[in-house]
């Protein structure tokens, strides 16, 4: 008996919940396709202000005022071209060598020492800004919690619907189920993400007055990177491939110089 709904089919049931999140499903005209994206961009905010306060205590703040300001006068002219002054930007260097950055649903946005030497001039620091920036613009961390909120859902409900009625399944259909969701669902959608905010990134920095081919030779030498230290293949990872991604970087580059 399913104890959630008492008298209701296990069929009925699934149907009913399988359905509820696809009434979220809207275009989104920067992507150009439906998104699943019903959890509320304020609540995400609210979330995401906890995140980045534990985040900012217990991660080290560069002291180098250099970096601190040459991120700022990158980062100005791509807040003024994303529209959105709703937002309370906040662009940190933390103090790592890693190459990475990273953005949360409130509009902070941190950047690792390490990728700030990487990158060689405004330009190439602007590709990995605008990436950032467009991952907000295009509410892809609203549509990626989304996801995994309703695969979680899936996932119960198939425990329901296959797991035998005192559960002698469960642990076998989490694991099918589980993996399914994460090589089917959630990794190629992370990769469209980077994609997109990759096409979208490119728009921001021409309409910030920077240039877009800095994007191509920040890519370049970072898949050149990569291929010396190699890289787990796309289906198994959260990012595209790295020629992939180069070509239709390319392609995008040269769209946004054409239309400028």
């Amino acid at each position: 008996m399913c104890l959630l709904c008492p008298g209701l089919p296990r069929r009925a049931l699934l149907i009913g919940l399988t359905l509820a999140p696809l009434a979220a499903c809207s275009d989104n005209p920067l992507t150009g396709r439906r998104q699943l994206a019903f959890v509320p961009d304020a609540q995400l905010a609210q979330l995401a202000d906890q995140a980045w306060a534990e985040l900012r205590a217990s991660t080290p703040v560069s002291r180098d005022e250099a970096l601190h300001a040459r991120l700022a006068a990158v980062a100005e002219p791509l807040v003024r071209a994303t529209g959105r002054n709703d937002l309370a930007w906040e662009f940190v260097v933390f103090d790592s060598p890693d190459l990475n950055a990273f953005v949360l649903p409130n509009g902070k946005v941190g950047v690792f020492r390490g990728m700030m030497e990487f990158a060689r001039d405004e330009h190439e620091l602007g590709a990995v800004v605008g990436h950032e920036a467009a991952h907000i613009l295009a509410r892809h961390p609203a549509e990626r919690v989304s996801q995994q909120l309703a695969s979680q859902v899936g996932l119960t409900l198939a425990q329901l619907v296959f797991g035998g009625e005192n559960g002698e399944n469960a642990e076998l259909v989490a694991g099918v189920f589980g993996l399914g969701a994460t090589y089917g669902v959630l990794l190629p959608y992370s990769r469209a993400h980077e994609l997109e905010a990759d096409r979208l990134g490119v728009a921001l920095m021409e309409k910030a007055g920077l240039n877009p081919l800095g994007a191509v030779r920040f890519w370049e030498r970072m898949v050149a990177r990569q291929a010396r230290q190699g890289a787990p293949p796309e289906a198994l990872s959260t990012h595209p491939a790295d020629q992939r991604r180069l070509a239709e970087l390319r392609t995008a580059v040269t769209a946004a110089t054409a239309s400028a």
